[in-house]
């Protein structure tokens, strides 16, 4: 078992160093950094594409986005974390895909600020990573965002967090192809420190809620591989719409447990459990908002636990190596804590809610347990909510 702190000194390299490394690769200084954390959801998973609510907060894990303008219209793009690859590519060309799958998340951040009008110009990127990977905690929108965020300062576009936030859902759904809802975007772009977000992802508001200081968050990843989740994600957005469309609402958002109950006979067994699970969450996160605020740690291990539940039997996202650590975890904390799988499923990691005595024991559970059972090990990050994108000159 690994354990990190997520605190920002863990960054690779600090400024002064990822700065000497921009000025190797560019044969300049860069002007500016952009950086944007990765998050964790709370509760509230997979009704933020169904205009639904969502409990996420920002992490101090950190994308960092070196930049500095051209003054032609050529992108290059160098990241630390795949040091022999790169991508390069020009604003005044038709944005495609490339040959780096990193590399098209800049590509597709281009690609929708010139689609909404944009006149944007030539820049040298450098970027870095302490977010990890693979572990549903958004490491593709803490870069979206980054990226928007250097854009934004570099051609003055003027746009506020909000849309930076709306740009990184859209470069996700119309050009990397995975129908994410706002929450992953938004939260890297608005996150308070301290704080988690209540959004609303119907009309964008957002509400910070104190995250008490004796609470902490315990994010474990499960390392299991996730493969062919983008095409099991947007199957279940797709269950999710039609399931809205025969109750005659717009989204989900709208629907009803009774109404739903009455046309049971009319859906599908799959679109029934898909909508069965947003209904109940959106409920879930509001009573779960209230006791975040109340420091009710009760009623946030009922809460947390009916949804994992419902994750694993009505959007049927989990795999026995995470029911295996939210089991784990929930045997060491008993009533003490509140655990449950976080982020798009399929593998990736689980979030406890504890209190700072009990941190060991989860550890120590975790470390004893885990690796004799699924023959992976585990990595857990004691962490705290963070604060959103920042961007500021050198």
């Amino acid at each position: 078992m690994r354990v990190r702190f997520s605190i920002s000194k863990e960054h690779k390299m600090n400024l002064r160093t990822l700065a000497e490394k921009f000025k190797d690769i560019y044969l300049i200084e860069p002007q500016g950094m952009s950086s944007a954390p990765g998050r964790v959801n709370i509760i509230g998973e997979f009704t933020d594409y169904n205009d639904g609510f969502v409990l996420p907060c920002a992490l101090e894990f950190r994308t960092v986005v070196l930049f500095r303008a051209r003054e032609d219209t050529k992108v290059n793009v160098h990241s630390l974390d795949y040091p022999t690859e790169k991508d390069s590519f020009t604003v005044g060309e038709k944005i495609i895909s490339g040959p780096s799958q990193w590399g098209n998340y800049i590509r597709a951040i281009v690609f929708v600020l010139i689609r909404a009008g944009y006149s944007l110009r030539g820049v040298d990127l450098l970027i870095d990573s302490n977010v990890p990977q693979g572990a549903g905690l958004s490491s593709s929108a803490a870069l979206e965002v980054a990226v928007c965020g250097a854009f934004n300062q570099i051609a003055d576009l003027g746009l506020t967090a909000q849309r930076i936030a709306v740009y990184g859902q859209e470069a996700e759904n119309d050009f990397m192809d995975c129908q994410c809802g706002i929450m992953d975007q938004l939260i890297s772009a608005k996150g308070d420190e301290g704080k988690a977000l209540l959004i609303d992802c119907q009309s964008l508001e957002t509400e910070s809620i104190s995250i008490p200081e004796d609470l902490i968050l315990v994010i474990i990843n499960s390392n299991y591989p996730r493969k062919l989740v983008d095409s099991e994600y947007n199957q279940r957005r797709l269950d999710c719409e039609q399931a809205a469309a025969k109750l005659g609402v717009a989204t989900l958002r709208n629907a009803s447990m009774d109404k739903l109950v009455s046309i049971e006979s009319k859906l599908t067994v799959n679109e029934f459990k898909r909508a069965m699970h947003v209904i109940s969450e959106n409920n879930r996160v509001i009573k779960a908002t209230e006791a975040l605020q109340r420091n009710d740690i009760d009623s946030l291990r009922e809460l947390m636990s009916a949804s994992h539940q419902s994750l694993k039997d009505d959007f049927e996202v989990t795999v026995p190596e995470t029911d295996g650590l939210v089991e784990i975890c929930q045997g060491v904390l008993g009533d003490k804590g509140a655990v449950r799988m976080t982020g798009g499923g399929f593998g990736g990691a689980i979030v406890c809610l504890c209190r700072s005595e009990d941190v060991l024991k989860v550890k120590s559970a975790v470390d004893d347990n885990y690796e004799k059972q699924f023959n992976l090990k585990a990595d857990v990050y004691v962490c705290k909510a963070g604060e959103g994108l920042k961007v500021i000159s050198l």
